[in-house]
């Protein structure tokens, strides 16, 4: 998530480069022995179903219990009951906080109909999906939050069915702070299963019998890359890359925080790309030290450092024109603005995930669930052309129409003479058929 050189050229204001990384972004879905890895699993669990399943599971998962991967709900109950009650609350809080968010944007999201001709009249309807998989990652870290923004949200768009599949990766079972996050945000089906084989299993209905229609969530470079492939026989919802994250940071920021935010989705991964464009030359100078002495005293070191050290970069801008070209540029996942009027930012800036305003909000804040916003977002440039996981993504958009008798003449005239044109009798004949009808009487 750094500028090329192409970028650097459609840059009208004035910038320099303090840091960036001294190669190309690569994108997560390009390392051909994921791809191939990847289209075997895939295939075989196509053609053999749950036998290949289960091989992939005992080998990847270390799954030994045969081909039954539910966890049945008193187990769920026996493997959170020791969770702290302080983690409990927080988990009810970010999945009540999400859903509430959810509801909200479909709420403003309304059916109509009008009349476009005399005589002609079009609507459209909102009609969730049938049927979502959603693939909650316990990976290196749990991502509690994942299970809101899928489970959660698809509820709150009226998905009639949802199953789920998390890995055995704890001691051999679910992570009960998973499954604790996943039953909060409304998970009925939930199914002990990992990686590729879980999103296999899902898209081909080889877990509760219901082909998905949708397939979503998080995970590692294979899970996105089976995401990719199942495209199109499923639904999904963002081809992710690493999380990303940017700050557009003036001289009344302070460095500590701006450091301290950068580290925070550095964490995720050794490739997580960290950028801050400032209009402040000592801001900048000020992050850089920041960064290096916070990272001292931080746990995950070793990943943040990894990632701050290859990935990182910084950019001073000579306005706050100049910034909002660049960030719009590099279209980050989430993008947060340290700023004396970030509303300025809010007005004019087109390209990003999620935007955090002030020094009160943090891309920490949206991806443990507590502000409501959902953390399933465009990497790799993708906020150019798309946005994040939302209510809508589990709603189709379906249009209707109806015409009366007295409409036929102003549409099928007009069909009759394109067709002819293009050269399609088919179409041709079938908006004549209808003008015959009326002159026939």
């Amino acid at each position: 998530m750094h500028l090329t050189l192409a970028d650097k050229n459609r840059v009208s204001g004035t910038f320099s480069v303090v840091r960036e990384p001294d190669r190309p972004d690569v994108a997560a879905q390009s390392d051909p022995a994921v791809i191939a890895k990847v289209s075997t699993m895939l295939s075989e669990i196509e053609q053999q179903g749950l036998p290949a399943v289960r091989r992939y599971a005992e080998k990847l998962d270390g799954w030994s219990g045969g081909d039954d991967f539910e966890i049945p709900a008193d187990q769920v109950e026996t493997l959170t009951s020791g969770l702290p009650q302080d983690l409990r609350d927080a988990l009810d809080a970010g999945a009540e906080r999400t859903r509430r968010f959810a509801s909200l944007q479909r709420a403003h999201l309304t059916d109509f109909e009008d009349e476009v001709i005399p005589g002609v009249v079009c609507g459209q309807k909102y009609v969730p999906v049938s049927n979502v998989g959603a693939y909650l990652p316990a990976g290196r870290f749990p991502l509690l939050a994942s299970a809101f923004m899928t489970i959660g949200v698809a509820r709150a768009a009226g998905v009639p069915n949802v199953v789920s599949a998390t890995p055995p990766s704890h001691q051999g079972t679910a992570h009960p702070a998973v499954l604790y996050a996943a039953r909060a945000s409304g998970a009925e089906r939930i199914f002990a299963l990992g990686g590729v084989q879980a999103l296999a299993a899902m898209a081909f209905g080889l877990l509760d019998g219901v082909a998905a229609d949708m397939i979503v969530g998080a995970g590692n470079a294979y899970v996105a890359e089976a995401k990719r492939q199942l495209y199109g026989l499923v639904g999904i919802d963002v081809l992710a890359g690493p999380s990303e994250v940017a700050v557009i940071a003036d001289e009344t920021a302070s460095a500590t925080m701006v450091a301290a935010d950068l580290l925070a989705q550095a964490e995720h991964g050794p490739s997580s790309p960290a950028c801050l464009v400032t209009t402040s030359a000592s801001l900048a100078a000020a992050v850089e030290i920041e960064i290096a002495r916070l990272l001292e005293g931080l746990a995950t070191r070793d990943i943040a450092g990894a990632a701050w050290r290859d990935w990182g970069s910084i950019y001073v801008a000579d306005s706050a024109k100049t910034a909002i070209e660049i960030m719009d540029l590099l279209a980050p996942e989430h993008l947060e603005i340290l700023a004396i009027d970030p509303d300025f930012y809010l007005d004019n800036l087109h390209n990003y995930g999620s935007l955090f305003l002030g020094e009160w909000s943090t891309v920490a804040y949206a991806d443990k669930g507590m502000s409501g916003t959902n953390h399933v977002l465009p990497t790799a440039r993708g906020a150019r052309y798309t946005a994040g996981l939302s209510v809508t993504g589990y709603l189709k958009q379906l249009t209707y129409q109806k015409a009366t008798r007295a409409a036929t003449t102003a549409q099928a005239g007009p069909v009759v003479t394109i067709a002819d044109f293009e050269g399609m009798p088919g179409h041709r004949d079938s908006a004549q058929l209808r003008l015959d009808l009326i002159a026939s009487e």
